[in-house]
């Protein structure tokens, strides 16, 4: 096969992998949850080979800086099977182990080849914005027609609802994000458009009832934008940015607030505003055990998926530490957290350095990325969450360069 014909196959590594990072919320479509295959499944197998196509008609320009979050991305897995080892879960570490050891080496390549090369970054972007508005879409008509429960109303499955918000937020976040930059780069009418998708994604995403995925839009709304403007050396225009959605966004919040007629039936804001005694702070509480049971077990902790049984939740999953800093000091004690540091902090401590050196676009939609995530893996997810090792790839992915064989003076930008 002839590089032209590698390339041609290897365009839909984009979109790919936008459907399989994102399968999760896209099974909210009508369409896609009554498929007789796993939508996950076969993203997955279509996806691997196109990244192989993908790594063979590029060159690829590996900074040493990756060095270290590589050696603790592939140390801490290993390290998570020996601390299976003396774990007293069952269910859980039958079920995390697999998605961490299968799952997160090829979801971190994946990300990390998809944000290095341009053309195919580009594409995932594009393909995310689509799956932010047709998510957001989707939820909004299901509540519409009561065809879905979310937000946690009575006689709603807690675990599934909870999931299912999470999901959807974090795509529509993830969309409205990029569709900020888009906004800021956009000249003309294409600018009053992208303006018109951002707003509609910020109203989408008040009505799963995920508190969490409305600060990740927020942050990605604001910061985004505002990277891509001071790396064009616009730093009163960046600050600007900032400060305008900030007081934007407050400012509606406070409108919606102010007029219950409006805001009935958006699930996100009644949990923002509603009475904090009505519920308790379960996030706080696991936290707390979290820390308990670190020290309890220093310094190599309980065994992977071990810290809910030791807080008395049973063999559930549900109710892990919500914190991956917090989950590796309880469960894989200090090797395991330092382990973590290395591989997702080293990934944040590269992407710090390296956005001063990239291009600014693409410094700015990785940002728009993984923001999002990095929320949902300080305030909610575990580290099975394959989400979260692709977000990790498009951290490192900035340290790596993608040229075309014909092309010796620089990146594809």
């Amino acid at each position: 096969m002839s590089r032209a014909d590698a390339a041609a196959l290897a365009v839909g590594t984009g979109a790919l992998a936008a459907v399989l990072q994102f399968a999760g919320a896209l099974k909210s479509l009508p369409v896609l949850a009554a498929l007789p295959v796993d939508l996950t499944l076969v993203a997955l197998a279509l996806l691997l080979p196109s990244l192989f196509l993908l790594l063979l008609v590029r060159r690829w320009h590996v900074s040493a800086a990756l060095a270290l979050p590589l050696l603790g991305a592939g140390l801490l897995p290993f390290w998570l099977v020996l601390a299976g080892g003396w774990s007293r879960s069952a269910s859980v570490v039958a079920e995390k182990l697999p998605q961490i050891v299968l799952l997160g080496p090829p979801m971190l390549l994946a990300g990390l080849l998809v944000g290095a090369d341009g053309p195919t970054r580009r594409r995932f972007a594009t393909a995310v914005v689509l799956i932010g508005l047709a998510v957001g879409a989707a939820v909004g008509w299901g509540i519409a027609a009561n065809q879905v429960v979310l937000g946690g109303e009575i006689g709603a499955d807690p675990t599934r609802t909870r999931v299912q918000y999470q999901l959807a937020g974090m795509a529509i976040a993830c969309a409205a994000g990029l569709a900020a930059v888009r906004l800021v780069r956009a000249r003309g009418l294409r600018r009053l458009g992208w303006a018109v998708v951002v707003l509609a994604l910020a109203v989408a995403v008040l009505l799963p009832g995920g508190r969490a995925a409305l600060l990740a839009l927020s942050l990605g709304v604001a910061l985004s934008p505002a990277l891509l403007l001071w790396r064009g050396r616009r730093p009163l225009a960046a600050l600007g940015w900032a400060a305008g959605v900030a007081l934007a966004g407050g400012l509606g919040l406070a409108l919606l607030a102010r007029l219950p007629e409006m805001a009935q039936g958006l699930a996100t804001l009644e949990r923002l505003i509603g009475d904090p005694t009505e519920r308790t702070p379960a996030r706080l509480l696991l936290w707390d055990q979290a820390l308990r049971w670190a020290g309890a077990a220093a310094p190599w902790g309980l065994g992977t998926g071990g810290f809910t049984i030791a807080a008395g939740s049973g063999d559930d999953r549900s109710l892990h530490p919500h914190n991956h800093a917090l989950e590796m000091l309880a469960e894989a004690g200090l090797p395991g957290l330092l382990l973590w540091l290395a591989s997702f902090g080293g990934g944040v401590a590269l992407a710090c350095r390296q956005a001063r050196h990239v291009a600014p676009e693409r410094a700015a939609e990785i940002a728009a990325l993984v923001l999002p995530m990095a929320l949902t893996v300080m305030l909610s997810t575990d580290l099975g969450n394959r989400m979260a090792w692709f977000a990790l790839g498009l951290l490192l992915s900035l340290g790596v360069e993608a040229r075309r064989p014909d092309h010796t003076s620089g990146p594809i930008p």
